[in-house]
């Protein structure tokens, strides 16, 4: 009997998965892309969030932008081909009205919790580094597109000392819920926008 005839493999020679193990795989794929798409959409809100804190003069903050070396040169229409040189850094940086800086990653979520492991070591690395040195950060979590959440890094970071386990449920967050009004994500509501010495002590010396 040749291979191509051998139980269970395809004409290729290649195991062929069972109806319920395909259908399976169909729905994780699905589910993955839908939560990459969430996920991509929470930033674009986010995004457009720090465009009004920005138009309002009170804060500037950025996406950051992923390390990637090019494997090609660009075509003529100036694309090329790239591959990410290394794990990203925390989404958003800038600078809060007053000189603190501000540093934060954002996670999307379709489930009633919240991961520590979706972070990766230089995600953490670095916002304890920016949180040492006195640099508002945070996890911008939302859940659903609907509720959303400014977690501090000390409580994420301390996540299994606070609650006794390496995930949040969507209830325990609710004293860092932040509002969602007329497109706009506060974020950045009542974080303390002047650090250091103001202009009035200045004056004052």
């Amino acid at each position: 009997m040749s291979w191509e005839n051998a139980p269970g493999k395809n004409a290729e020679g290649y195991r062929d998965p069972t109806a319920s193990a395909a259908l399976a795989n169909v729905q994780r794929s699905q589910r993955g892309l839908q939560s990459k798409r969430a996920g991509e959409q929470f930033e674009n809100m986010i995004a457009a969030s720090l465009e009004w804190y920005r138009d309002k003069g009170w804060a500037r903050v950025e996406k950051t932008p992923e390390p990637m070396r090019p494997l090609r040169p660009p075509n003529r229409q100036g694309q090329f081909l790239a591959c990410y040189t290394k794990a990203g850094q925390p989404d958003f940086k800038g600078t809060l009205s007053g000189g603190r800086s501000v540093i934060f990653e954002a996670k999307h979520t379709d489930s009633d919790r919240i991961e520590y492991g979706r972070l990766t070591q230089e995600q953490i690395e670095s916002l304890t580094e920016h949180h040492r040195l006195g640099a508002a950060a945070f996890i911008m979590v939302s859940f659903g597109l609907v509720d959303f959440y400014r977690v501090p890094w000390e409580v994420w970071r301390d996540m299994k000392q606070i609650y006794g386990r390496k995930h949040i449920k969507q209830p325990e967050l609710e004293p860092y819920r932040v509002q969602y009004i007329a497109g706009v994500i506060k974020l950045l509501e009542g974080i303390e926008l002047t650090y250091g010495e103001t202009e009035a002590d200045n004056e004052e010396m």
